[in-house]
């Protein structure tokens, strides 16, 4: 099978042909159909996250076609892989429904080779079936933008309004889940980025502006996406009392030091860790009931490492899918 393989973080990902991965005890084997382009890739690329093995086939948003089953999946099916990619079920964040947090957990396109590939296999546990509401384009960022930004939105359910922090993939998704509940959505973007205001907009953000001049009103919550540090005492500036920031990403820069009147006034500052199988379920049944529309644009498998320098650079538009 053809592949985009990293051999060192910090270099470029490399065409190559590997032998067809045969599925273990469990697994189901699958033809990837699209594998969205996550921002975690990019610091797992850069190095930032330093991956657990080399060589190594990253991607982890996968859309892919059941070719052969442990049992639980009909050949033809088409399913869906996240960034969990198993756990030992057996700990005590597996044994109080915190799967997430599980020591031994191992995840797609980190521990295990994901979906820059024609081919992959998946722990047919952790394999979600695919709304058909969705074409496999429109379906890869559900699988992690839309799930983390779910989980992460959850931790403001009671927020009537509610600030994004860096408006990509998960925020673009996260802004229609919010908006559709009710609340109030204010999208803060890179400074002078009008695209993305102008895309919040149209997904039903109230107010789009950039994070140097804050939103109007004050937030009951605030959600970080953007991986930037300095983003945390700016949205503790920008919250009332009792409300709450949440660190929605798997990597973020320092966070520099800040006053504590900042956080007094039971502000709550708290961070999103991976997902659980019960986030895969409820999302997806959300998501075609709200219903919520994927920003995406294909780019063939073989230029992944371009899709990558446009995340780097902030060139996208809600989601880059690469499809095989």
């Amino acid at each position: 099978m053809r592949a985009m393989v990293l051999q060192s973080p910090g270099s470029p990902l490399r065409s190559r042909e590997l032998p067809d991965p045969v599925p273990g005890p469990g697994q189901a084997l699958l033809r990837v159909r699209a594998c969205a382009v996550c921002r975690t890739d990019l610091h797992i690329v850069d190095g930032e996250l330093p991956p657990s093995r080399l060589p190594l086939v990253p991607g982890h948003e996968i859309v892919g076609e059941v070719i052969a089953s442990a049992g639980r999946f009909a050949p033809g099916t088409r399913v869906g892989v996240p960034w969990l990619g198993w756990t030992c079920g057996a700990c005590p964040y597996c044994d109080s429904d915190r799967e997430n947090l599980c020591e031994r957990a191992r995840f797609t396109g980190y521990d295990l080779d994901g979906g820059y590939a024609e081919l992959v296999t998946a722990d047919e546990r952790y394999c979600f079936p695919v709304p058909d509401d969705y074409s496999d384009l429109q379906a890869a960022p559900l699988l992690c933008a839309g799930l983390i930004g779910y989980r992460a939105l959850g931790m403001a359910a009671d927020a009537r309004a509610v600030g994004l922090y860096g408006f990509g993939a998960a925020a673009h998704i996260v802004c229609q889940v919010a908006a559709g509940r009710g609340q109030t959505v204010f999208a803060l973007t890179r400074p002078g980025d009008a695209p993305a205001q102008e895309l919040a907009r149209s997904l039903g953000a109230a107010w789009a502006g950039g994070t140097d001049t804050g939103p109007p009103d004050e937030l009951d919550a605030a959600i970080i996406f953007a991986p930037a540090g300095d983003l945390v005492p700016v949205a503790l500036g920008h919250v009332r009392k009792g409300g709450v920031v949440v660190c929605a990403g798997i990597h973020m820069s320092d966070i520099p030091s800040f006053p504590y009147a900042l956080l007094w006034g039971e502000r709550v500052l708290r961070s999103v860790a991976n997902l659980t199988r019960a986030d895969g379920e409820g999302f997806l049944r959300l998501a075609p009931l709200v219903p919520v529309r994927t920003e995406v644009e294909a780019v063939p498998l073989e230029r992944a490492n371009e899709a990558l320098a446009r995340l780097r650079s902030g060139d996208v538009r809600g989601a880059l899918v690469l499809v095989p």
